[in-house]
């Protein structure tokens, strides 16, 4: 019998969600920093502080961000856990026939199903009820520490990209230059996360530039009506 080696892209879902947020967050919100202060017509020396500020304040926000929010997800996970150790405990033939029950709604016969239950229970009963009860495994299980670093280290590899057109292109086309580059890496952001999704490419990308263009037009609309304002 041969055997082939099998990768499921679902196991890349926690570092690839984080890594995609970060990254497009990063570039949007950093480009359209240096969009929205542009058009307000400062020197290019105050555009450039502004995009370092945005950059560094934005990676921390977003290690911090996800850090809790991934925290949360834990913490859930571990009370929930904690409360099927002690049903487990307590109760274990009613958690063998829960067990049973569940593998019966997925179409297994009962009896069957009270056989894979009872041997599952014998081999680990806490990781059987959290796959297949609880829905928690080690691909799926929050973990907070790679979120939060993921975020912030492709937060600022994005940010960085506007910020470096921001520092090379001549003030006079400073804007169209940093939104025309955002927007073509914000196109190669979604056809490489599509990519390593396994997903269609053309939507995401065409989704992620439409939204990067929105967000970067509307701040530098804000921002030039500021500029006259002011």
């Amino acid at each position: 019998m041969v055997r082939h080696a099998e990768t499921h892209l679902v196991k890349r879902i926690g570092w690839l969600r984080a890594a995609v947020l970060g990254a497009n967050d990063g570039i949007i919100s950093t480009a359209s920093l240096i969009v929205g202060v542009a058009a307000a017509a400062t020197s290019q020396a105050e555009i450039l502080v502004a995009g370092v500020a945005g950059l560094i304040a934005g990676a921390m926000s977003m290690a911090a961000g996800e850090y809790v929010s991934v925290s949360s997800q834990a913490d859930t996970e571990n009370a929930d856990l904690a409360r099927e150790k002690q049903e487990l405990a307590d109760d274990p033939k009613f958690e063998t026939a829960e067990l049973a029950q569940i593998y019966i709604g997925r179409g297994v016969a009962p009896a069957l199903a009270r056989q894979v239950a009872v041997q599952l229970m014998a081999k680990d009963a806490l990781g059987a009820h959290a796959r297949d009860e609880l829905g928690i495994s080690e691909v799926v299980a929050a973990q907070p520490i790679q979120a939060a670093l993921t975020s912030a280290a492709t937060f600022a590899a994005g940010a960085a990209l506007p910020l470096l057109t921001a520092i090379f292109a001549p003030r006079a086309v400073l804007v169209p230059a940093v939104f025309a580059v955002s927007l073509f890496f914000l196109g190669v952001l979604g056809a490489l996360g599509a990519r390593v999704g396994g997903a269609d490419i053309l939507k995401p990308t065409l989704r992620v530039a439409f939204w990067g263009a929105l967000a970067m037009a509307v701040t530098a609309g804000i921002g030039a009506l500021i500029g006259k304002a002011v």
